[in-house]
């Protein structure tokens, strides 16, 4: 059931944003990285391509490239192909450098442990997709399969309703995107507006049981201008989390806004 939580990223464009001409040894090199990361062992070359549809010769030649740039690495022993070390040096570069992640930890910590839960603050990319950029987990009775740098689609849960409650995105492309997420209960999309609209209200959103049955997600935006920037997000278990709805979305709110002064800073 938590396994849901690991979905596809949509390959959808919005339409405010320009097209951009693809690269193709980029974008196949971005979906080796990708594979290698979903994946929970080491892939040999043929694994590799045969999942990603590329001709074996060009999956080894991109590989051989990322290699040199030590975003990948080659087991000699196995001809397996893994993640190599060049990519934490470039991941640690990309969270000193971004400021929501460092300002934003200890909230999550304090959010986790006060209710036992999951505490994941997220960075947005318009209706694309949103990444997982600082997690804190509390002592709970299960876990959420999400690490900092998982992508989800956009619409997603709880935050999903945040998103579509602000800023100018097309009613049809709305609805577009809303139909390809996967829910254990899907609710009707008139249902989801009506929950929409009540996000732009109460400036928070929960979501009991549909992305995830059993589960309980509570978001609360973080506004930069009129457009949604971030996210601050708590997961448990719906059981445990009967009666801190309110209160846990109140203290959202506080904290978001904690959060975005001092951004602004």
């Amino acid at each position: 059931m938590v396994q849901a939580m690991t979905a596809t990223h949509t390959k959808m464009r919005s339409k405010a944003k320009p097209r951009l001409r693809a690269v193709p040894a980029v974008t196949r090199a971005a979906a080796i990285l990708r594979l290698l990361a979903h994946s929970d062992r080491p892939l040999r070359l043929q694994a590799i391509a045969k999942e990603l549809v590329l001709v074996p010769s060009t999956c080894l030649h991109i590989l051989r490239a990322l290699a040199v740039e030590e975003l990948v690495a080659l087991d000699e022993d196995t001809k397996t192909w893994r993640l190599g070390a060049g990519l934490l040096s470039l991941s640690r570069r990309l969270l000193r450098g971004n400021g929501f992640a460092t300002v934003v930890q200890d909230v999550l910590e304090q959010l986790a442990q006060k209710y036992s839960v999951t505490a994941i603050g997220l960075e947005v990319h318009g209706l694309d997709h949103v990444v997982v950029v600082a997690i804190s987990r509390g002592h709970q009775p299960f876990h959420i399969h999400v690490e900092v740098g998982s992508r989800f689609p956009a619409l997603i849960s709880a935050s999903g309703r945040c998103i579509a409650a602000f800023g100018e995105h097309d009613d049809d492309e709305i609805e577009a995107r809303f139909r390809l997420v996967r829910w254990d209960q899907p609710p009707s999309y008139a249902r989801w507006r009506r929950e929409v609209k009540e996000a732009r209200r109460a400036r928070f959103s929960t979501d009991i049981n549909c992305y995830i049955r059993g589960v309980t997600v509570i978001a609360a935006p973080i506004l930069r201008g009129s457009q949604v920037r971030n996210l601050l997000v708590v997961v448990g278990l719906t059981e445990r989390l009967q009666g801190e709805l309110d209160s846990i979305g109140k203290e959202l709110l506080e904290h978001a806004a904690f959060v975005a002064e001092r951004l602004e800073v």
